[in-house]
């Protein structure tokens, strides 16, 4: 298990402890938060986090500042969005993400992209040929 935890940067409280279940049931340390304030102070924070995946619209700004902040801290961010998924696709690739997901996602999809950037065999990804 690796000691730095994943960043679940959600404000829908459903949606985050979900994730947070779903990738704790794996044995990984998660921490949740609700907005861009915390994110960034956790971002800034020791540990830093493994992995920060951060909803592009949070109550308090905007989920690309977390994105700009993750990406100059070295830590790699997944963003997801349900709103204008195409255009946000591309301002968070064009920013630097590693990945995208757009709402709603699957555990599937989550885990696989989730296992990718932490260097696990990607389940969404692996061939069934």
């Amino acid at each position: 298990m690796m000691s730095s935890p994943i960043l679940v940067v959600e404000d829908e409280q459903d949606l985050a402890s979900t994730c947070a279940r779903l990738l704790e049931r794996e044995r990984w340390r998660v921490v949740t938060v609700g907005t861009r304030a915390a994110a960034l102070a956790a971002l800034a924070g020791d540990p830093r986090p493994a992995l920060a995946i951060v909803d592009r619209y949070l109550p308090d700004g905007d989920g690309l500042d977390v994105l700009v902040a993750g990406r100059a801290a070295g830590v790699p961010v997944i963003v997801v969005t349900a709103y204008a998924p195409g255009r946000t696709r591309g301002l968070s690739l064009e920013g630097g993400a590693t990945a995208f997901l757009s709402k709603p996602f699957s555990t599937r999809q989550l885990l696989g992209v989730v296992r990718g950037i932490l260097g696990e065999a990607p389940i969404a990804l692996r061939s069934t040929s």
